[in-house]
């Protein structure tokens, strides 16, 4: 999927840089397994807590109070902002909770809030993942290569 998406970001000229959480950089990590990533992969950050994800990502101090770190407020911040901070075409957040701790009734563990942003719009979705942290992990990045791949070629849904 990375290569999809590589070749979908090469063709059209487009630049990407990720805002990760619970992923910890697995997204990054896949995007530049790529040979010739670096056309189009800028950076990313891992704002893993609240104060880097106001600190640094610009997430509003008001969000994270009122909705939390995981949430579709929050995932919206990260995916515009981390594209803001880098100066890119597209911007990626990935926001949850990975387990096996953490969870709650309202925001079970595999709870996972995925957001793409260019300049024109914003979409974001929400997740319900099952199985290990790794697993968690593992099926946010594949979802976030999706929604890339969509969102890249139009699919907004």
């Amino acid at each position: 999927m990375e290569n999809e998406v590589g070749k979908i970001l090469l063709e059209k000229k487009l630049t990407i840089a990720c805002a990760e959480s619970c992923t910890g950089g697995l997204l990054t990590s896949r995007l530049t397994d790529v040979a010739g990533s670096s056309a189009y992969v800028k950076g990313s950050i891992v704002s893993y807590s609240n104060e880097i994800k106001n600190s640094v990502l610009h997430v509003d101090a008001d969000t994270l109070k009122n909705f939390g770190a995981v949430s579709e407020q929050t995932a919206r911040q990260m995916s515009s902002n981390v594209r803001e901070l880098f100066k890119t075409d597209v911007g990626v957040g990935v926001t949850g909770i990975a387990g096996p701790g953490g969870g709650s009734l309202e925001k079970p563990v595999g709870t996972v809030y995925i957001s793409v942003s260019n300049s024109e719009m914003t979409i974001v979705k929400k997740f319900q993942f099952s199985g290990s942290r790794h697993e968690i992990k593992n099926q946010s990045c594949n979802s976030a290569m999706e929604m890339l791949k969509d969102f890249l070629g139009g699919n907004f849904e």
